[in-house]
């Protein structure tokens, strides 16, 4: 490792993030891995369940207090709701300030937290140690609407549906293959978390709809905006493209995307720009892999920026990130 080399841990490295992160963190060249914590892999090799990592370092599983002694100047929390907060006072306590990165929603609602989706909210990090990462959903929905967001006549209204992988690893209705087959599970139909994210984030009203599907992972969301003047439809995609012109993770496209174009993909893809025939209401489409730019590859674009790398570094933009 090079002077310049940042060590990384990441805590909760057993889910199908984790392993995003592990591979990301392989391929990266100023990131060595420091620890990777998961109880159950506990003692286990790394390499052994993410072959793309080239090192001899084993799963561990440090109490939370033990943390701060691991030395990581960055520690990316993969850890389910609720738990983030235990880790960060730690931290905290231990008078140790890493560059923190938590993927849960734990948050993504406090303003002390730079609130890390770098295509909208780049020019508000100014050096903050604390990176909240967002949703995937949240992260479709608010790049599908933000570059409308001033013209708006109604609450958007968000139809999603995702990959099992988006359930987690913990055994549920919805991410149990033979209870998903030949079947759409809708869940959390009023009141979900990534409603209520891209609702405060966007500082407007927004309205989500999830569904589980029987693919493995990524997700598409549909949303439906009523307009309070009438647009062409060649107007509507010059916003678009206006706003995220030169984001490399951003991709907008005529047609309406395909999920399965999007897997082990890093970038976002939004199209179908749909217009009504009074022109005052479009329905644009939103693909993104759920455990990459939903996850993983945010992240890893958070953390390149605060330690001073190309925002990409690491990241395969043009290439997918597997077979």
């Amino acid at each position: 490792m090079t002077n310049d080399n940042k060590t990384i841990g990441i805590v909760g490295a057993r889910g199908h993030t984790g392993a995003e992160l592990i591979r990301l963190i392989a391929a990266h060249p100023a990131l060595e891995l420091a620890f990777v914590s998961s109880r159950e892999l506990d003692g286990q090799r790394v390499d052994a369940h993410v072959p793309e990592y080239r090192g001899e370092l084993r799963y561990s599983a440090p109490a939370h207090a033990e943390l701060p002694k691991l030395g990581a100047d960055v520690v990316i929390l993969a850890l389910p709701n609720g738990k983030a907060a235990e880790c960060v006072a730690a931290f905290d306590e231990a008078g140790v300030d890493p560059l923190i990165v938590d993927l849960s929603a734990d948050f993504r609602f406090d303003e002390r937290w730079y609130y890390g989706l770098p295509e909208l909210t780049r020019d508000t990090w100014h050096g903050q140690k604390r990176i909240s990462n967002p949703g995937c959903y949240a992260t479709a929905m608010q790049l599908s609407i933000a570059p409308v967001k001033d013209l708006l006549a109604a609450p958007p209204v968000c139809f999603g549906v995702s990959g099992y992988s988006g359930a987690g690893t913990t055994p549920s209705d919805k991410n149990d293959p033979e209870k998903l087959r030949d079947n759409l599970m809708p869940y959390a139909l009023t009141g979900h978390m990534h409603e209520k994210e891209a609702s405060f984030r966007l500082g407007i009203p927004v309205e989500f709809m999830p569904h589980v599907a029987p693919h493995f992972r990524g997700l598409t969301v549909t949303t439906n905006l009523y307009l309070s003047r009438k647009m062409t439809r060649d107007e509507v995609i010059a916003r678009f493209r206006a706003a995220y012109y030169g984001e490399k993770l951003v991709t907008v496209v005529d047609e309406a995307p395909w999920v399965s174009r999007i897997a082990h993909r890093h970038h976002v893809e939004i199209g179908g720009f749909a217009l009504s025939a009074d022109g005052k209401r479009v329905v644009i489409v939103a693909t993104l892999d759920n455990l990459l730019k939903g996850a993983a590859t945010q992240a890893m674009q958070n953390i390149n920026r605060a330690i001073g790398c190309d925002e990409l570094a690491g990241i395969d933009v043009e290439g997918a990130g597997r077979p």
